[in-house]
């Protein structure tokens, strides 16, 4: 009975501070999205209305927003994949354990790094006379190729690691029994390692998907004109925070559906 109060006491303060920090956060953003603005003060109004959620679906220039956003997360996500697999593989299956090692230092090294201090470093990297220019004659420049291609960059580790570790876990009887019986490297490959990884990148892509469709710094910083939701919710929140908020509350949605069908999938209750 000691052991459980103590328990409590010990969890109590972080538990309460999650519910104060991030649900009180969330319901003040639901609440806000159905309120509205007075169109002479700018000031917020505290009157029940749906006029700013039915206005974000019925406006196609917010549809084509968040479609964009939809866009550059899935692409992010199944990029960081087609990276993420292969190197993974090579580091826990073929790399000796000193050059694993390194491989995993180097993979890591980068989180260490200030997110502001690599957006800018591509920017560089992107622009005119930059790295990419000098070295092959030609950048994709600012504009949604950039935001893509950084994002990636800032957010592959988080996939790289869960594919890595579950890889690591695979015994490699698998690999063996799987040669013994005739199969190729193809088709090893597709029948044996990708069903093992599928809660690995499960995992990951709740990551990737997740903080590429909540970015919006680096797409300012690389993305030319490119407007994503979380530009969007920065240029309303001054003049119409209701509006703003239900902005905010379409991202929660989509990243809630996200969840809700990865975790249809199963793949997730096998991690």
């Amino acid at each position: 009975m000691r052991r459980r109060l103590a328990l409590t006491g010990l969890l109590a303060p972080p538990m309460l501070w999650l519910v104060v920090a991030y649900l009180g956060a969330l319901a003040a953003i639901f609440a806000t999205a159905v309120w509205t603005t007075d169109p002479f003060t700018n000031q917020v109004v505290r009157t029940f209305t749906l006029d700013n959620l039915k206005g974000l679906v019925a406006d196609p220039v917010y549809l084509r927003i968040i479609g964009r956003t939809l866009f550059i997360a899935a692409s992010v996500t199944v990029v960081c994949v087609l990276v993420a697999v292969p190197f993974g593989f090579f580091m826990a299956k073929v790399a000796p354990q000193r050059l694993r090692g390194l491989l995993l230092a180097l993979v890591l090294v980068p989180l260490w790094a200030s997110y502001l201090v690599k957006a800018y470093a591509w920017r560089a990297m992107l622009g005119p006379e930059g790295v990419l220019d000098s070295t092959f004659g030609g950048t994709p420049g600012y504009g949604l190729v950039a935001v893509i291609v950084t994002l990636t960059y800032l957010w592959l580790p988080y996939m790289i690691l869960p594919v890595y570790a579950g890889l690591e876990r695979m015994p490699d009887s698998h690999l063996q029994a799987s040669a013994d019986l005739g199969a190729g490297n193809l088709l090893t490959f597709r029948r044996v390692v990708v069903p093992a990884l599928l809660p690995a990148i499960a995992a990951g892509s709740v990551f990737t998907f997740s903080l590429s469709l909540g970015d919006y710094i680096a797409v300012q910083i690389v993305g030319g004109k490119v407007q994503v939701l979380g530009s969007a919710v920065l240029q309303n929140i001054t003049l119409d925070l209701p509006f703003a908020a239900a902005l905010g509350t379409a991202s929660v949605v989509i990243m809630v559906v996200y969840l809700l069908a990865v975790r249809r999938t199963g793949a997730l209750e096998n991690l």
